[in-house]
């Protein structure tokens, strides 16, 4: 079992049952899953550039990526229905806490002029949305074999009720929110 999840079970939960005052442990919120999306918008020319993009989720998650299609037709974008545009992995248990502990301890820090992430992207329903630009920032990934640089979004889905929660989970899981 891994470190977090170990940590997330004893201290974690304490600290949250003593901080907002629940009855019972099994009111308080846990990290459901966490989404990693690719868009990859030059993959209608190219249908190689998002092979690459499914080969580097692969690497930095360490499960299957599936593709995203279009859900509908856009004329100005040359897109139409259907149409393979990204790609996108959905982890839980194990690989989970895994790479939550890699993004926190690994990645973040190695982005440039890194102040801390913005800790007003919260949905209001307590699931936190995380933009990245480059996907080097991960050590899995090889500089000299990448093709392009591309971005991805990090959703962390969590069973808390508001934000205030949701906040208070992600930074005892040591998330660097950037002080307002």
């Amino acid at each position: 079992m891994s470190r977090l999840k170990d940590q997330y079970n004893n201290e974690i939960v304490d600290a949250l049952i003593k901080k907002f005052g629940y009855k019972n442990r099994m009111q308080v919120p846990k990290l459901d899953k966490i989404v990693v999306n690719m868009g990859v918008g030059e993959a209608k020319e190219n249908a190689k550039v998002l092979e690459a993009a499914v080969k580097d989720l692969e690497t930095i998650t360490g499960q299957k990526a599936i593709l995203t299609k279009a859900k509908n037709s856009i004329a100005n974008f040359k897109i139409r229905e259907g149409m393979p545009i990204g790609c996108k992995v959905t982890l839980r248990g194990e690989r989970m806490y895994e790479f939550l502990d890699r993004l926190v301890n690994l990645a973040l820090p190695r982005v440039r002029d890194f102040r801390g992430i913005n800790p007003n992207s919260f949905d209001g329903r307590g699931n936190y949305a995380l933009g990245i630009k480059e996907q080097i920032i991960f050590p899995e990934i090889e500089y000299d074999k990448i093709d392009k640089v591309r971005g991805m979004d990090i959703i962390f889905v969590t069973t808390a009720k508001t934000d205030e929660e949701a906040k208070e989970l992600l930074t005892q899981f040591n998330m660097p929110f950037a002080k307002n």
